[in-house]
């Protein structure tokens, strides 16, 4: 699974009202809440701006000797004017908009993206829903209406940031519901909120179209890709591989070839949810079971992304060893180092490394004669770039220097950021595992969702870039569906390439033989 190679690298269902839901136990913890978090909204510190939020300054320990100031309001405490813990109900009203308040991006983002460790994003939806509108009905038409008026572009404004960041939230078709109802309760009051309600709906449901056109292809090309790869003798497989045309015959130019490889990344990119980096770690939950909107197309594209790193990785390897000339593959080794580079030099740190780990598989790593014939003073480089040892010291250092050029930058191309993916995952992971979820009182540990918040929304700002380089198709084309060789078949192909060199060698070369060639009789009986 996805997950062990990133280790290897370190509800019910139906259409329950807003009062169906909480007034059965929350109207005593309500009352409280409300009570006294609303009468200190006024006086409690705002959560920092946004544009600062997620500077990691704000995390630094020791910056300062004197004491910090310690505060509490109504559930919350706040550390040196900055939240710190609370309870999830105090948690849930500081999302909640009023007339007089709204709650900072930043903060919307964070909640947003961890209360799922909590609740279900339907169950968040159904409270402050509650909240909004149905906990402050007086029973009066008129004043009902005057203040759902005044409230309504402000929860316009927070279910507009809700639905475009997260937007496989609503492929819950509670969600969606819930979306509906908020639609006719603002009608009650305000026609242009109303309005505004329905443009929401509308580009979610495109933005939920394109994704699961998106995910079909995806299906399709990985159906296409299996069947490409399935069980062959060999030689078959050989000729199914080479082709008519070499990679090289196909594209040449390193540049291009690493602006094709950029775009494969960008667009699988643009595509992971950030709620994805939580729920991968988040325990399952029996609500979760319940059929969602689109519910064929889980949203996986995490995982995806990880296969294909895996995918070039093994492409990479099949190139080398396929050509039976050795000065063929010493051109395919040069050809791809060359393309790393480009990729360095681009800013595409992922297929870098998928390119580092291809290149650096014992099928690839045993063709000394291959090697022999390769300058490999760049690729000794780039391997330093991405050496493990000191937690992955060059690389970070390097990841740093591309994301400042990207804050400075003139032209598109110096805005791409690429990181290398496993390791993006590990570190958030190790940042859930290395703290508490909550604290002794029962608190949220919201400190900790800062910074978790800061690591997830920085790959957002990578994500949002628009691919600048013009498209290959048949390059393209080749990367997403060209066969490659399973472990077994690299292994074989690469000693019928430069032979066995010891007795031990000679006798897995014919155990390879005879177990692909007894895979491929199984498979076509």
């Amino acid at each position: 699974s996805w997950m062990t190679a990133c280790m290897y690298l370190c509800s019910s269902g139906g259409g329950c009202s807003f009062h169906t839901l909480f007034q059965r136990d929350a109207a005593m913890k309500l009352s409280y809440w409300l009570t006294n978090v609303f009468v200190h909204r006024s006086k409690m510190p705002q959560t920092t701006p946004y544009s600062s939020k997620f500077n990691p300054s704000t995390y630094s320990s020791n910056h300062s000797h004197r004491q910090p100031v310690e505060e509490n309001y109504g559930g919350l405490h706040y550390r040196d004017n900055k939240l710190v813990s609370g309870s999830l109900e105090a948690l849930i009203q500081l999302l909640v908009p009023t007339v007089d308040y709204y709650p900072d991006r930043s903060y919307i983002f964070t909640f947003l993206l961890t209360s799922r460790l909590f609740l279900h994003p339907f169950e968040l939806m159904s409270r402050v829903c509650y909240l909004c509108v149905d906990h402050h009905r007086v029973g009066d038409p008129q004043t009902d209406k005057k203040r759902i008026r005044e409230i309504a572009p402000k929860i316009v404004q927070l279910l507009t940031e809700w639905t475009e960041t997260f937007p496989y939230d609503f492929r819950d078709e509670r969600m969606m519901r819930s979306l509906k109802e908020m639609t006719h309760r603002l009608a009650f009051g305000d026609e242009l909120s109303r309005r505004a309600m329905q443009r929401l709906i509308q580009r979610l449901l495109r933005k939920l179209t394109t994704l699961g056109q998106y995910e079909e292809s995806l299906a399709t090309s990985s159906a296409t890709a299996a069947a490409m790869d399935r069980p062959l003798a060999l030689k078959s497989k050989q000729q199914l591989v080479r082709r008519d045309e070499c990679v090289l015959n196909l594209c040449d130019d390193p540049f291009v070839f690493a602006q094709q490889l950029t775009h494969i990344e960008m667009e699988r990119l643009s595509y992971i949810g950030p709620e994805e980096f939580v729920r991968a770690f988040a325990k399952k939950r029996p609500s979760d079971n319940h059929k969602s909107f689109f519910s064929k197309r889980k949203a996986s594209n995490l995982e995806a992304y990880v296969e294909w790193f895996n995918r070039l990785s093994y492409l990479i390897a099949t190139e080398i060893c396929m050509p039976v000339k050795k000065k063929h593959r010493a051109r395919v080794l040069e050809f791809f180092i060359d393309v790393a580079q480009e990729c360095f030099n681009i800013g595409n740190f992922n297929s870098l490394m998928a390119i580092i780990t291809g290149m650096n598989m014992n099928p690839v790593s045993r063709l000394k004669k291959t090697w022999n014939k390769v300058n490999t003073d760049k690729f000794d480089i780039l391997v330093h770039q991405m050496d493990p040892s000191s937690n992955f010291y060059s690389y970070r250092t390097a990841l740093r220097g591309a994301t400042q050029r990207s804050s400075t930058a003139h032209t598109s191309q110096e805005m791409i950021v690429i990181p290398f993916f496993s390791l993006l995952i590990k570190d958030i992971y190790f940042l859930n595992e290395g703290c508490v979820n909550r604290l002794p009182n029962g608190h949220i540990n919201f400190e900790k969702f800062w910074e978790l918040a800061k690591q997830v929304s920085e790959f957002l700002s990578w994500r949002q870039v628009i691919c600048p380089f013009e498209r290959d198709r048949k390059t393209l084309q080749y990367l997403i569906s060209a066969p490659v060789f399973s472990e077994d078949e690299l292994q074989l192909a690469s000693y019928e390439s430069e032979g066995p060199e010891n007795n031990m060698e000679r006798d897995t070369r014919r155990s390879l033989r005879f177990d692909i060639e007894l895979s491929f009789l199984n498979n076509n009986d």
